[in-house]
Formats: structure tokens, C-alpha cells, sequence
């Protein structure tokens, strides 16, 4: 089996190819069909299974099929929480390179660092902003980020980010998101509070 079978954009083919990929791991080959189809998401995933290119690739295509030549300020379209800053960079990573053919423009966002050039990108205009909760909720009470587009919402280690205590920050932001969009959940463990976030979802 290749990446072929999915039916993605040439130009992110072309990246998977850049990238060494040659064969669709098994949450790769079960959440991209459904992803591109625009369902709804519940993923059991653990750290190092290919699960951010699982829905890197078709929330790229997805942007891409949208609005191929984005220009100038706009709002971001697609949201990625994750737990930590080292998770946060890592997304942002494969998203910069597998979206490396794209025009789709990205931001990393989280604390510990200056707001200043996350603030300057999103006044700049970015099509996936990648965040941990807890920054991204100063951004939006500050009025410095805008959720209203956000067609895409994509949680990732759900898990870890309720046991480092993101429950209220994340269900937050997820109240300033607009209700029609497509929603991905992650996670490598499935308790009742995982269960009861993705209902809410």
C-alpha cells in the first residue's frame, strides 16, 4: 500500500516522497480516509506511530482544496492543541514539512517565550495556528487571536493534556470555535474523562 491510495493533493504526495515516507502506518491507513471524508475522529494513538502525519496530510489537503493560494491577514482555519512546547514544536514540524509545497501558513503558540512574534503572525494572517491551551487562551481573552474560522479542531495526547490540568482552558477554547466543524481527538489511553471531552465534542 502507498500514500497514492488517498487521493492527496501532487503537491503533498510530492513531500510524503521528500520526506522517505513510502508505506501508510495502520492509524495513517484508517484515520486519513475518514479525515478527508470529513467525518469526526476519535484516534487510539501513541507517541511515534505516524499518528501527526495521520492528520497532518488531510487537514493540509483539506486547506489546500479550500483555498490553494492563501494571501495577506486572515483568520486561521485550522486549530492543533497539544500538551507541551516540545509536542507543540514537533507537530509544527511535520506540518512545515509536509505542507513544504503548500502556500498554507502556520503558527506555533505557546508559553515561556515572548508573545511578541506569535502575535506578529497572527496579525500577519496563518491557516493553522499549533498551540498548547493555556497561552492560546491568553491570545484569545487579549483579543489577539480569532477562532471564529476554525474549520478544523484537532486534539492531540488528549490524555496528558487533562492530566496536566487543560480541562477548563481547552473547553474554553472550545466554546469560541464555531459548532460546524470537524473534530479529531487522540489519545493512547481512553478513560471517562477522555470519553465524556470527545461527547462534548
Amino acid at each position: 500500500m502507498s500514500f497514492d491510495i488517498f487521493n492527496l493533493d501532487p503537491l503533498l504526495l510530492r513531500a510524503v516522497k521528500d520526506a522517505g515516507y513510502e508505506t501508510p502506518t495502520p492509524i495513517q491507513q484508517r484515520a486519513i480516509p475518514l479525515v478527508m471524508q470529513g467525518r469526526d475522529l476519535l484516534g487510539a494513538a501513541q507517541t511515534g506511530t505516524g499518528k501527526t502525519a495521520a492528520f497532518a496530510l488531510p487537514l493540509l489537503h483539506k486547506l489546500q482544496e479550500q483555498q490553494s493560494a492563501p494571501r495577506g491577514p486572515r483568520a486561521p482555519r485550522a486549530l492543533v492543541l497539544v500538551p507541551t512546547r516540545e509536542l507543540a514544536a514537533q507537530v509544527a514540524e511535520q506540518f512545515r514539512a509536509l505542507g513544504a509545497h503548500l502556500a498554507q501558513r502556520g503558527v506555533l503558540i505557546f508559553g515561556g517565550v515572548s508573545p511578541k512574534p506569535q502575535l506578529d503572525a497572527l496579525r500577519q494572517g496563518v491557516d493553522i495556528v499549533i498551540a498548547t491551551p493555556g497561552r492560546l487562551l491568553d491570545h484569545l481573552q487579549a483579543r489577539a487571536v480569532d477562532l471564529s474560522g476554525i474549520k478544523f479542531l484537532v486534539l492531540d495526547e488528549a490524555d496528558r493534556m487533562l492530566d496536566m490540568g487543560f480541562i477548563r482552558p481547552i473547553r474554553r477554547l472550545i466554546a469560541a470555535l464555531p459548532k460546524d466543524r470537524q473534530s479529531l481527538l487522540f489519545s493512547a489511553t481512553f478513560s471517562t474523562e477522555i470519553r465524556e471531552l470527545a461527547r462534548g465534542l
